[in-house]
């Protein structure tokens, strides 16, 4: 089909206001006619999605696999997602500052999934916007997935865990300092609220993953580090939870971290470097020094942040000792 007969389809959707099932066959036909997605035909569908409500489920689908395939698969350099594409899905997908509904958030995570790799600020933007619903308790997303402000149920620590994942694939990627601060402030902002309790081993797990890293330890995949532990099924509330940890529950997770060599280190920054050449974003590293000042910022040592440092002690005294005065103190 040419550009010009999609370009027909489009502005008859674009004045119907709305997309049903036979309009989101005759749009797939469309666009991948040519097994290829314009950047043109990008163009097209993120102004229907932005002006045609209601629209047929079916949409989602194509409209996460199209625009997926066009940043991730075709646009250079092909199986990476540059800064400079990372910054332009951003500004088409935001409403008022914020993503406007859960399919651009679908369409980030699926992006994040299939890349071989993604600038830390797709990810970070993608977080952020979890942050925005918890702590402002605002945004249209909040409402569509029906989630509380001021606390962190099951169904965000879900989202974030996804998110998470997705960035880090199937590659040993540690959490980065820029992931770390957002959760820290999630679990500032919430301290003292009703959270669900695999919000507490979620934090603990990727803070410490962070923090190791930093320490000089290969760390697992993401999908092993974070992973839900079945366990959790059955606890109830988060002392539950804390309770389960400390008589043993995660003492497969210590198992999955060694230490590097120096020939492994050394290949690890090989591999941070191309990254940061290829995708033309820098990547952070963690300071056990950061984590001090973190733990020490708003003067308390919350529940989650206690449970973390006494998970860290277990591996002391290889943690750096900036540390142990605040291990002591959680112990």
């Amino acid at each position: 089909m040419s550009q010009s007969e999609l370009a027909t389809i489009v502005e008859s959707l674009n004045l119907a206001g709305k997309i049903g099932a036979e309009d989101v066959l005759k749009l797939r036909r469309a666009v991948f006619s040519d097994s290829f997605v314009s950047p043109q035909e990008a163009q097209s569908l993120i102004e229907l999605n932005r002006n045609c409500f209601p629209r047929d489920v079916s949409w989602n689908v194509f409209f996460v696999e199209a625009l997926t395939d066009y940043l991730v698969h075709q646009a250079d350099p092909a199986g990476y997602v540059t800064a400079e594409n990372a910054e332009w899905l951003i500004s088409v997908i935001m409403v008022d500052g914020h993503v406007n509904s859960s399919i651009e958030m679908e369409l980030v995570i699926s992006i994040l999934d299939q890349a071989m790799w993604s600038p830390p600020s797709l990810v970070n933007f993608a977080l952020e916007e979890v942050k925005h619903w918890v702590v402002d308790g605002s945004g249209s997303i909040r409402k569509e997935l029906d989630l509380v402000p001021g606390q962190i149920g099951e169904a965000e620590v879900d989202l974030l865990r996804r998110i998470l994942y997705s960035f880090g694939g199937e590659w040993n990627i540690a959490i980065s300092r820029q992931e770390a601060e957002l959760l820290f402030d999630l679990n500032d902002a919430t301290a003292g609220a009703n959270n669900h309790p695999s919000w507490s081993e979620l934090f603990v797990k990727a803070i410490a993953n962070h923090i190791m890293a930093g320490s000089g330890y290969q760390v697992p995949s993401r999908q092993e580090a974070l992973k839900r532990e079945a366990w959790l099924e059955s606890e109830e509330t988060t002392s539950g939870f804390f309770s389960k940890m400390f008589s043993g529950g995660f003492s497969a997770v210590l198992e999955a971290y060694k230490a590097q060599t120096p020939e492994e280190a050394a290949v690890a920054r090989l591999e941070q470097q191309r990254l940061e050449i290829v995708t033309g974003e820098i990547i952070t590293q963690s300071e056990a020094s950061w984590l001090t000042e973190r733990l020490q910022r708003d003067g308390e040592l919350h529940d989650n942040e206690k449970a973390l440092l006494r998970f860290l002690k277990e591996e002391s005294p290889d943690i750096h000792p900036s540390l142990k005065t605040l291990i002591d103190q959680a112990a």
